[in-house]
Protein backbone atom coordinates (compact mmCIF):
# COMPACT_ATOMS: atom_id res chain seq x y z
CA UNK A 1 0.00 0.00 0.00
CA UNK A 2 1.68 3.32 -1.00
CA UNK A 3 0.88 6.00 2.11
CA UNK A 4 -0.14 9.38 0.72
CA UNK A 5 1.45 12.62 1.84
CA UNK A 6 -0.36 13.48 5.56
CA UNK A 7 -2.27 17.04 4.85
CA UNK A 8 -0.33 19.71 5.86
CA UNK A 9 -2.45 21.83 8.97
CA UNK A 10 -1.24 24.91 11.24
CA UNK A 11 -3.45 24.90 13.95
CA UNK A 12 -2.83 28.67 14.60
CA UNK A 13 -5.00 28.53 17.82
CA UNK A 14 -8.05 27.80 15.72
CA UNK A 15 -11.53 26.96 17.01
CA UNK A 16 -12.67 23.61 16.64
CA UNK A 17 -15.77 21.79 18.10
CA UNK A 18 -15.91 18.28 19.41
CA UNK A 19 -18.82 16.95 17.82
CA UNK A 20 -22.33 16.41 19.46
CA UNK A 21 -24.91 19.10 19.69
CA UNK A 22 -28.17 19.56 21.07
CA UNK A 23 -30.09 19.81 17.75
CA UNK A 24 -32.27 17.65 16.06
CA UNK A 25 -31.80 19.02 12.50
CA UNK A 26 -28.39 18.44 11.11
CA UNK A 27 -28.28 21.45 8.48
CA UNK A 28 -29.48 23.87 11.21
CA UNK A 29 -26.43 22.40 13.61
CA UNK A 30 -24.79 23.44 10.53
CA UNK A 31 -25.53 26.68 9.56
CA UNK A 32 -26.80 28.29 13.09
CA UNK A 33 -24.24 26.28 14.88
CA UNK A 34 -21.37 25.44 13.87
CA UNK A 35 -20.70 27.91 11.15
CA UNK A 36 -20.95 30.27 13.25
CA UNK A 37 -18.47 29.06 15.86
CA UNK A 38 -16.14 27.42 13.81
CA UNK A 39 -16.12 28.41 10.08
CA UNK A 40 -12.67 27.79 9.38
CA UNK A 41 -12.88 24.31 10.23
CA UNK A 42 -16.65 22.91 10.24
CA UNK A 43 -16.90 19.49 11.77
CA UNK A 44 -20.08 17.29 10.61
CA UNK A 45 -22.40 17.17 13.84
CA UNK A 46 -23.43 14.38 15.75
CA UNK A 47 -26.73 14.56 16.73
CA UNK A 48 -28.14 12.35 19.63
CA UNK A 49 -31.32 12.93 19.49
CA UNK A 50 -31.09 10.38 16.82
CA UNK A 51 -30.58 6.60 17.84
CA UNK A 52 -28.93 5.42 15.46
CA UNK A 53 -26.03 8.41 16.48
CA UNK A 54 -25.30 7.15 19.91
CA UNK A 55 -21.99 6.29 20.84
CA UNK A 56 -22.19 2.59 20.41
CA UNK A 57 -24.40 2.04 17.50
CA UNK A 58 -23.12 4.60 15.15
CA UNK A 59 -20.39 2.92 13.55
CA UNK A 60 -21.38 -0.19 14.42
CA UNK A 61 -23.62 -1.59 11.39
CA UNK A 62 -21.40 -3.90 9.30
CA UNK A 63 -19.14 -5.28 12.01
CA UNK A 64 -19.40 -9.59 11.85
CA UNK A 65 -20.49 -10.53 15.35
CA UNK A 66 -21.64 -7.34 16.93
CA UNK A 67 -25.59 -7.52 17.22
CA UNK A 68 -28.14 -4.94 17.52
CA UNK A 69 -31.69 -4.93 18.74
CA UNK A 70 -34.53 -2.49 19.42
CA UNK A 71 -32.25 0.43 18.16
CA UNK A 72 -35.32 3.20 18.01
CA UNK A 73 -36.90 1.88 21.22
CA UNK A 74 -35.86 2.44 24.98
CA UNK A 75 -35.28 -1.43 24.73
CA UNK A 76 -32.20 -0.75 22.29
CA UNK A 77 -29.69 -3.19 23.54
CA UNK A 78 -25.94 -3.83 21.23
CA UNK A 79 -23.63 -6.89 22.53
CA UNK A 80 -21.68 -9.40 20.59
CA UNK A 81 -21.87 -12.85 19.94
CA UNK A 82 -19.33 -15.00 18.06
CA UNK A 83 -21.91 -18.09 18.07
CA UNK A 84 -24.68 -16.99 15.60
CA UNK A 85 -25.20 -19.12 12.99
CA UNK A 86 -23.52 -17.40 9.81
CA UNK A 87 -20.94 -15.53 11.82
CA UNK A 88 -17.95 -16.97 10.71
CA UNK A 89 -18.87 -16.64 6.66
CA UNK A 90 -19.72 -12.95 7.55
CA UNK A 91 -16.31 -12.87 9.30
CA UNK A 92 -14.68 -14.39 6.35
CA UNK A 93 -16.53 -11.36 3.81
CA UNK A 94 -15.53 -9.00 6.35
CA UNK A 95 -11.26 -9.89 6.23
CA UNK A 96 -11.90 -10.14 2.29
CA UNK A 97 -12.86 -6.61 2.30
CA UNK A 98 -10.88 -5.81 5.03
CA UNK A 99 -7.64 -6.71 2.59
CA UNK A 100 -8.70 -5.33 -0.52
CA UNK A 101 -9.18 -1.55 1.18
CA UNK A 102 -5.83 -1.80 2.37
CA UNK A 103 -4.46 -2.72 -0.56
CA UNK A 104 -6.16 0.03 -2.47
CA UNK A 105 -7.79 3.17 0.14
CA UNK A 106 -9.88 4.34 -2.62
CA UNK A 107 -12.49 1.05 -2.40
CA UNK A 108 -13.86 2.56 1.17
CA UNK A 109 -15.54 5.37 -1.01
CA UNK A 110 -17.98 2.02 -1.98
CA UNK A 111 -17.29 -0.81 0.16
CA UNK A 112 -18.71 -2.03 4.08
CA UNK A 113 -17.12 0.64 5.82
CA UNK A 114 -18.78 3.89 4.78
CA UNK A 115 -21.03 5.23 7.20
CA UNK A 116 -24.60 5.37 6.64
CA UNK A 117 -26.90 8.44 5.93
CA UNK A 118 -28.70 6.57 8.80
CA UNK A 119 -25.77 6.56 11.45
CA UNK A 120 -24.29 10.40 10.44
CA UNK A 121 -26.62 12.26 8.47
CA UNK A 122 -24.04 14.79 9.67
CA UNK A 123 -21.44 14.00 7.69
CA UNK A 124 -23.12 13.91 4.48
CA UNK A 125 -24.80 17.72 5.31
CA UNK A 126 -21.52 18.90 6.11
CA UNK A 127 -19.71 17.47 2.68
CA UNK A 128 -23.06 19.07 0.70
CA UNK A 129 -22.43 22.23 2.26
CA UNK A 130 -18.51 22.68 1.67
CA UNK A 131 -18.79 24.24 -1.65
CA UNK A 132 -20.20 27.57 0.52
CA UNK A 133 -17.94 27.14 2.85
CA UNK A 134 -16.81 30.76 3.15
CA UNK A 135 -12.91 30.58 4.92
CA UNK A 136 -11.82 26.82 5.39
CA UNK A 137 -8.73 25.53 6.45
CA UNK A 138 -9.65 22.20 7.00
CA UNK A 139 -12.72 19.95 8.02
CA UNK A 140 -12.96 17.46 11.03
CA UNK A 141 -14.91 13.89 11.61
CA UNK A 142 -15.18 12.00 14.38
CA UNK A 143 -15.77 8.66 15.44
CA UNK A 144 -15.93 6.14 18.22
CA UNK A 145 -12.61 4.61 19.46
CA UNK A 146 -11.84 1.33 20.22
CA UNK A 147 -11.41 0.85 23.62
CA UNK A 148 -14.54 2.71 24.23
CA UNK A 149 -16.85 0.32 21.97
CA UNK A 150 -14.75 -2.38 23.13
CA UNK A 151 -15.56 -2.04 26.73
CA UNK A 152 -19.34 -0.41 25.77
CA UNK A 153 -19.88 -3.41 24.24
CA UNK A 154 -20.85 -6.94 25.94
CA UNK A 155 -21.86 -10.64 25.34
CA UNK A 156 -24.96 -11.80 26.81
CA UNK A 157 -22.92 -13.29 29.60
CA UNK A 158 -21.69 -9.44 29.99
CA UNK A 159 -18.09 -10.21 29.02
CA UNK A 160 -16.07 -7.10 27.57
CA UNK A 161 -15.43 -7.07 23.91
CA UNK A 162 -12.07 -6.13 24.40
CA UNK A 163 -11.42 -9.70 26.20
CA UNK A 164 -12.87 -11.28 23.31
CA UNK A 165 -9.47 -11.53 21.20
CA UNK A 166 -11.78 -11.99 17.86
CA UNK A 167 -14.01 -9.44 18.53
CA UNK A 168 -11.57 -7.18 19.55
CA UNK A 169 -9.77 -7.90 16.16
CA UNK A 170 -12.72 -6.98 14.47
CA UNK A 171 -13.74 -4.30 15.83
CA UNK A 172 -10.14 -2.42 16.01
CA UNK A 173 -10.22 -2.90 12.11
CA UNK A 174 -13.52 -2.16 11.40
CA UNK A 175 -13.18 1.09 13.14
CA UNK A 176 -10.08 1.57 11.21
CA UNK A 177 -11.56 1.18 7.97
CA UNK A 178 -14.18 3.66 8.74
CA UNK A 179 -11.72 6.59 10.28
CA UNK A 180 -10.28 5.66 6.85
CA UNK A 181 -13.18 6.31 4.94
CA UNK A 182 -13.99 9.25 6.67
CA UNK A 183 -10.81 11.02 6.14
CA UNK A 184 -11.09 10.10 2.58
CA UNK A 185 -14.38 10.98 1.87
CA UNK A 186 -14.23 14.24 3.79
CA UNK A 187 -11.46 15.27 1.62
CA UNK A 188 -12.50 14.12 -1.69
CA UNK A 189 -16.12 15.98 -0.78
CA UNK A 190 -14.33 19.02 0.20
CA UNK A 191 -11.04 19.03 -1.23
CA UNK A 192 -10.06 20.16 2.24
CA UNK A 193 -7.39 18.71 4.79
CA UNK A 194 -8.96 16.33 7.34
CA UNK A 195 -8.82 15.77 10.45
CA UNK A 196 -10.66 12.67 12.34
CA UNK A 197 -10.80 12.18 15.79
CA UNK A 198 -11.00 8.79 17.95
CA UNK A 199 -13.41 9.77 20.93
CA UNK A 200 -12.56 7.65 24.03
CA UNK A 201 -14.47 8.78 26.88
CA UNK A 202 -14.04 5.17 28.30
CA UNK A 203 -10.27 5.86 28.92
CA UNK A 204 -11.22 7.71 31.70
CA UNK A 205 -11.41 4.62 33.38
CA UNK A 206 -8.27 3.17 32.99
CA UNK A 207 -6.74 2.12 36.79
CA UNK A 208 -10.29 0.82 38.37
CA UNK A 209 -10.93 -2.50 39.15
CA UNK A 210 -12.59 -3.40 35.69
CA UNK A 211 -9.77 -2.66 33.41
CA UNK A 212 -6.83 -3.99 35.84
CA UNK A 213 -6.04 -6.52 33.37
CA UNK A 214 -5.63 -4.41 30.51
CA UNK A 215 -2.16 -3.52 29.56
CA UNK A 216 -1.10 0.07 27.71
CA UNK A 217 0.50 -1.45 25.36
CA UNK A 218 -2.57 -2.85 23.96
CA UNK A 219 -4.34 0.10 24.26
CA UNK A 220 -1.76 2.10 22.76
CA UNK A 221 -1.04 -0.99 19.88
CA UNK A 222 -5.08 -0.41 18.90
CA UNK A 223 -5.25 3.33 19.09
CA UNK A 224 -1.65 2.92 17.02
CA UNK A 225 -3.56 0.52 14.39
CA UNK A 226 -6.96 3.13 13.55
CA UNK A 227 -4.34 6.02 13.72
CA UNK A 228 -2.34 4.27 10.73
CA UNK A 229 -5.60 3.90 8.49
CA UNK A 230 -6.38 7.80 9.20
CA UNK A 231 -2.31 8.39 8.08
CA UNK A 232 -3.25 6.02 5.12
CA UNK A 233 -5.48 8.37 3.27
CA UNK A 234 -3.37 11.60 3.85
CA UNK A 235 -5.87 12.94 6.95
CA UNK A 236 -4.37 13.67 10.41
CA UNK A 237 -5.40 11.81 13.48
CA UNK A 238 -6.71 13.04 17.26
CA UNK A 239 -7.60 11.41 20.04
CA UNK A 240 -10.01 13.26 22.82
CA UNK A 241 -10.53 11.65 25.79
CA UNK A 242 -13.07 13.84 27.90
CA UNK A 243 -11.95 13.51 31.62
CA UNK A 244 -8.60 12.08 33.05
CA UNK A 245 -6.23 9.48 31.82
CA UNK A 246 -2.89 7.56 32.02
CA UNK A 247 -2.18 10.93 28.98
CA UNK A 248 1.79 9.26 28.38
CA UNK A 249 -0.18 6.16 26.54
CA UNK A 250 -1.74 9.16 24.15
CA UNK A 251 1.11 11.13 24.18
CA UNK A 252 3.66 8.04 23.21
CA UNK A 253 1.10 7.16 20.48
CA UNK A 254 1.27 8.07 16.84
CA UNK A 255 -1.71 10.70 16.79
CA UNK A 256 -0.95 14.07 15.28
CA UNK A 257 -3.54 15.90 17.91
CA UNK A 258 -4.74 15.23 21.36
CA UNK A 259 -7.83 16.96 22.58
CA UNK A 260 -8.12 16.93 26.42
CA UNK A 261 -10.34 18.65 28.92
CA UNK A 262 -8.37 21.18 29.91
CA UNK A 263 -10.89 23.25 31.88
CA UNK A 264 -10.72 20.63 34.31
CA UNK A 265 -7.33 18.13 34.08
CA UNK A 266 -4.37 20.56 32.57
CA UNK A 267 -3.43 19.85 36.29
CA UNK A 268 -2.69 16.04 35.83
CA UNK A 269 -1.76 16.33 31.92
CA UNK A 270 1.12 18.99 33.08
CA UNK A 271 2.71 16.70 35.37
CA UNK A 272 4.19 15.04 32.60
CA UNK A 273 6.00 17.87 31.66
CA UNK A 274 8.82 16.54 29.68
CA UNK A 275 6.80 14.29 27.63
CA UNK A 276 4.35 16.96 26.82
CA UNK A 277 7.51 18.96 25.52
CA UNK A 278 8.57 15.97 23.53
CA UNK A 279 5.45 15.55 22.02
CA UNK A 280 5.64 19.56 21.00
CA UNK A 281 8.73 19.07 19.82
CA UNK A 282 7.58 16.77 17.02
CA UNK A 283 5.32 19.53 15.95
CA UNK A 284 2.28 17.89 17.12
CA UNK A 285 -0.78 19.71 18.46
CA UNK A 286 -2.67 19.96 21.54
CA UNK A 287 -6.50 20.24 21.45
CA UNK A 288 -7.08 22.70 24.18
CA UNK A 289 -10.52 21.64 26.13
CA UNK A 290 -10.50 25.32 27.86
CA UNK A 291 -14.49 25.96 27.68
CA UNK A 292 -15.86 24.13 30.32
CA UNK A 293 -18.96 21.39 29.30
CA UNK A 294 -19.75 19.66 32.46
CA UNK A 295 -20.82 21.69 35.17
CA UNK A 296 -23.56 23.85 34.16
CA UNK A 297 -22.51 26.84 36.95
CA UNK A 298 -19.06 26.98 35.59
CA UNK A 299 -20.13 27.66 32.00
CA UNK A 300 -22.31 30.12 33.56
CA UNK A 301 -20.25 31.83 35.58
CA UNK A 302 -17.23 32.04 32.86
CA UNK A 303 -16.29 34.83 30.17
CA UNK A 304 -13.99 35.08 27.16
CA UNK A 305 -11.41 37.19 29.72
CA UNK A 306 -11.38 34.52 32.38
CA UNK A 307 -10.61 31.97 30.07
CA UNK A 308 -8.25 34.46 28.29
CA UNK A 309 -6.30 34.55 31.58
CA UNK A 310 -6.82 30.53 32.72
CA UNK A 311 -5.09 29.48 29.55
CA UNK A 312 -2.27 31.84 29.88
CA UNK A 313 -1.69 30.91 32.92
CA UNK A 314 -2.03 26.95 31.76
CA UNK A 315 -0.03 27.28 28.44
CA UNK A 316 2.85 29.51 30.97
CA UNK A 317 3.45 26.11 32.71
CA UNK A 318 4.25 24.80 29.47
CA UNK A 319 6.97 28.16 28.37
CA UNK A 320 10.94 26.98 28.81
CA UNK A 321 13.77 28.43 26.60
CA UNK A 322 12.49 28.59 23.24
CA UNK A 323 8.93 27.60 23.43
CA UNK A 324 6.64 30.61 24.79
CA UNK A 325 3.05 31.38 24.31
CA UNK A 326 3.08 32.31 20.88
CA UNK A 327 5.11 29.24 20.13
CA UNK A 328 2.55 27.44 22.34
CA UNK A 329 -0.76 28.95 20.59
CA UNK A 330 0.62 27.89 17.02
CA UNK A 331 0.72 24.41 18.08
CA UNK A 332 -2.97 24.57 19.90
CA UNK A 333 -6.64 24.52 18.79
CA UNK A 334 -8.77 26.12 21.27
CA UNK A 335 -11.83 23.50 22.14
CA UNK A 336 -14.91 23.05 24.72
CA UNK A 337 -13.91 20.46 26.82
CA UNK A 338 -16.25 18.11 25.26
CA UNK A 339 -19.21 17.55 23.12
CA UNK A 340 -22.56 19.83 24.00
CA UNK A 341 -25.34 17.31 23.17
CA UNK A 342 -26.49 16.87 26.38
CA UNK A 343 -26.91 20.53 27.74
CA UNK A 344 -29.60 22.56 27.44
CA UNK A 345 -29.44 24.51 23.70
CA UNK A 346 -28.76 28.18 25.73
CA UNK A 347 -25.67 26.82 27.52
CA UNK A 348 -24.69 25.05 24.69
CA UNK A 349 -24.94 27.86 22.74
CA UNK A 350 -22.62 30.06 25.38
CA UNK A 351 -20.51 27.00 24.88
CA UNK A 352 -19.84 27.57 20.88
CA UNK A 353 -19.26 31.42 21.57
CA UNK A 354 -16.99 31.00 24.30
CA UNK A 355 -14.89 28.84 22.15
CA UNK A 356 -15.20 31.04 19.15
CA UNK A 357 -14.34 34.38 20.95
CA UNK A 358 -11.59 33.14 23.23
CA UNK A 359 -9.66 31.87 19.75
CA UNK A 360 -9.85 35.09 18.22
CA UNK A 361 -8.82 37.31 21.11
CA UNK A 362 -5.85 35.00 21.79
CA UNK A 363 -5.07 34.74 17.97
CA UNK A 364 -5.16 38.69 17.80
CA UNK A 365 -2.67 38.87 21.40
CA UNK A 366 -0.50 36.54 20.18
CA UNK A 367 -0.54 35.74 16.16
CA UNK A 368 -1.32 39.06 15.30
Amino acid sequence: MNTPQRSLFTAGGLPLLIGSLPVGDPLVALQEWILTATPQIPIWPQLPTNPYEHMLHQFAEGLPGVVEESIETSDSRIYYDTEAVGFEEAQLAFYEEYLQTVEDPQLLLSSRFAVSHQRARGIYTLTDAAPDFASPVAIKGQITGPFTMLTGVHDKADRLGYYNPIIRDIVVKGLAMKAAWQGLFLHKQSGLPALVFIDEPALAGLGSSAFISIAAEDIQADINEVTAAIHSVGALAGVHVCANTQWDILLGSDIDILSFDAYGYFDRLALLNEQLHSYLDQGRILAWGIVPTSDHEAIEKESCSSLVTLWEEQAGQLCRPGRNLTGILRQTLITPSCGTGSLPPALARKVLDLTRDVSITLRGKYLP
